[in-house]
């Protein structure tokens, strides 16, 4: 019995001494190695675009490196169900998704009253009959009620237009009647009374 485990002893250490098994030992070694530090390399670089903390990723890696090359799948293990499930581009874009929506659901017309969405071509709603905008005396364009002036002709609704006042008539230049000059020389020369009858003429003087 004793010659027989002798000799499988032998034979292992045979298997073992020999030179391409210790060199095929040696490269599994080294490529242990080498996955054990490219998984924390891995978890390194992947929870820097996971979080904005610059200390986080660290404590990753050394996780993975404390568990030894040996049971370093354990540590990757472990840090696939503590790791955030996001990355920060897909935080950023999810969240500039919904702030897309966002603005398209406040850019449909709604009004202010009833909160009813209308169409942006309106002038009152036609639920509540709120005024919802105006039409711009100058161009006959829509604007807004709060405008200070028209965006497109450049109407300032503030500025009030001058109002035209009377026009002063001219002073006309009157004709004298000629009629009281007539009755006052013929009233000096005695020919006329002041009352309008007439004075009968002098006698004619005798010879």
């Amino acid at each position: 019995m004793d010659q027989i485990l002798q000799q499988v002893g032998t034979t292992i250490g045979g298997f073992f001494g020999n030179q391409l098994i210790q060199i095929g030992f040696r490269a599994t070694a080294v490529y242990v190695v080498i996955l054990w530090l490219a998984a924390a390399y891995w978890a390194f670089r992947d929870l820097q675009s996971r979080t904005d903390n610059p200390i986080v990723p660290y404590l990753a890696s050394s996780l993975i490196i404390l568990f030894t090359p040996v049971f370093f799948v354990l540590g990757i293990v472990v840090y696939r169900i503590v790791r955030p499930n996001e990355r920060i581009g897909e935080v950023n874009e999810r969240a500039l998704a919904e702030e897309a929506l966002l603005n398209e659901v406040e850019s449909v017309g709604h009004c202010p009253r009833c909160s009813r969405r209308v169409n942006e071509e309106w002038l009152i709603c036609p639920s509540c009959r709120t005024r919802l905008q105006r039409v711009c005396p100058n161009c006959t364009r829509l604007v807004g009620l709060d405008w200070a002036l028209c965006a497109w002709c450049g109407r300032d609704f503030e500025r009030r237009e001058p109002v035209p006042g009377p026009v002063a008539a001219t002073p006309s230049v009157v004709s004298p009647d000629p009629t009281p000059v007539i009755v006052t020389e013929r009233i000096r020369k005695g020919g006329v009374r002041s009352s309008g009858s007439r004075t009968p003429p002098d006698p004619l003087p005798e010879r």
